[in-house]
């Protein structure tokens, strides 16, 4: 006789949908301004390494402010929460939209942002709280979805948006969904019980984002001056806040986020992969608009759909790529993915003198297809290598290391760019020519030692079992 399988009720669908609305509005504006660079340059009359701030800072903030959730589930009502993450994302939202200059549209994304770092943990604690254990694989399955999906289509919405009306309408046309998420969060949404939980590491995470700010500032300064004296400073400042971090962290009372499951030689280095492949992915998918504008005068429209396809791809392989690992394990789809993207990356480093949009279309589509296969499966290898009760800890870890490697790609990848677009020579096509190579080198060289790490890594997995 069949186990009837147990019942979700409604509600619970409802309140995972409206919080799923907000996190995909939010990551979908994370990347949907990348094609708006130059237009925001010359509106603003401002350069390349300084515009990049308005998708590496939301990033940041979307890192920083995921570090305090695992404290805030626990103190706050998920429905007050969700009314907090709403209507800062609607406040950010309205000023980002009616921005008269730089600063004030920085300081909308940041306000967005925040809220953005809110909803994703609320839409997986919602999963995880309200939903039976038969139900947990679909709706994670899904949740995934939404994370993958929608900064690969955020350049596309945007483009369209911005060709055919005014990049202000990128964050008008998504107001009304901010109100719809609002208004069925506040209907739908049950709280679930607080939990008491030791007192908030404040001073672990002041210098933990002190250190990530510090590191993402030193990375854009190179847009300016290159590897400069002011570089190095900044940027060696910032390992001594993340070293501080980690003594504070380890030592205190209370831990921000627990660093000993890296005491597994597995999971550190599927972290170091972790963050290679979001630093090539959201990397990649800034440097591709805006070498397709400036050097092939494509059309914001274009160089957002060539990313399109892409991003469904891989859409469409994340299911595919689960199947193998449940199958074969994780090497095959991991090591797959690893081949993949070092053939996405080498074609762009092999073909740029030749490069079109349907060739940059038809390389990202690889590059994509190979993070698909490797990006979940890398998380998930993390997982079973820790004890059950730590898999919590290495989701929350994973999941700061995702955005902080974002902002780090988004940053340094600019800013390479900037070096030669601020100081080059030549007409800006030729200078934006240059500093591709050398950011389409770096996706390559990256591409090239993930794969090596992973062939390690599961070398060691090996032996351990033997």
């Amino acid at each position: 006789m069949l186990q009837e399988q147990p019942k979700v009720s409604g509600r619970s669908y409802g309140a995972i949908f409206a919080v799923a609305l907000l996190s995909f509005i939010g990551i979908l504006t994370e990347t949907a301004m990348n094609v708006t660079y130059p237009e925001l340059s010359a509106q603003f009359h401002i350069s390349l390494d300084l515009t990049q701030w308005i998708t590496a800072g939301y990033l940041l903030m979307v890192t920083i402010i995921m570090g305090t959730t695992s404290f805030l589930l626990k103190r706050v009502p998920l429905k007050q929460l969700q009314l907090i993450a709403v209507a800062a994302f609607i406040i950010g939202d309205v000023i980002c939209a009616t921005s008269v200059n730089f600063p004030i549209l920085l300081l909308g994304r940041f306000i967005q942002a925040g809220a953005t770092g809110l909803a994703t943990p609320m839409m997986f604690q919602i999963i995880f709280t309200q939903l039976p254990r038969e139900k947990l694989g679909s709706m994670t399955g899904v949740a995934a979805m939404i994370i993958s999906f929608a900064p690969a289509l955020g350049p596309t919405y945007g483009g369209l948006v911005s060709t055919t009306m005014s990049w202000r309408m990128i964050f008008w046309i998504i107001l009304p969904v901010a109100v719809i998420s609002l208004l069925l969060g506040q209907w739908l949404i049950t709280n679930s019980p607080l939990t008491k939980t030791k007192p908030f590491s404040t001073v672990s995470f002041l210098l933990l984002a002190a250190a990530m700010i510090m590191w993402v500032y030193s990375l854009s300064v190179i847009g300016k001056t290159g590897f400069s004296i002011r570089f190095w400073g900044l940027f060696i400042l910032s390992l001594i806040l993340f070293a501080c971090f980690v003594k504070v962290n380890v030592s205190g009372e209370t831990q921000l986020l627990d660093l000993g499951i890296f005491r597994h030689p597995a999971v550190a280095l599927d972290g170091w992969n972790y963050f290679n492949l979001q630093f090539i992915n959201i990397g990649i998918s800034l440097v591709i608009p805006i070498y397709a504008q400036y050097t092939l005068h494509a059309s914001a429209f274009i160089s957002g759909i060539v990313l399109l396809p892409g991003a469904i791809c891989g859409a469409i392989i994340s299911p595919v790529a689960g199947h193998l690992a449940d199958r074969y394990g994780f090497r095959l789809p991991v090591l797959l993915g690893n081949v993949l993207l070092i053939c996405g990356t080498l074609g762009f480093v092999i073909c740029q003198r030749v490069l079109t949009p349907w060739l940059m279309l038809i390389f990202f589509v690889i590059l994509r297809s190979g993070f698909n296969f490797s990006f979940s499966n890398t998380i998930s290898n993390a997982t079973v290598n820790v004890a059950p009760e730590n898999a919590a800890d290495v989701s929350s870890i994973f999941n700061v290391i995702q955005q902080f490697a974002g902002a780090t790609g988004v940053v340094f990848l600019a800013s390479l760019m900037a070096i030669f677009q601020n100081n080059g020579t030549g007409s800006m096509a030729m200078r934006t020519f240059v500093g591709g190579r050398l950011d389409y080198y770096m996706g390559l060289a990256l591409a090239i030692l993930t794969f090596v790490i992973s062939l390690i890594n599961f070398h060691g997995q090996a032996q351990q079992k033997n």
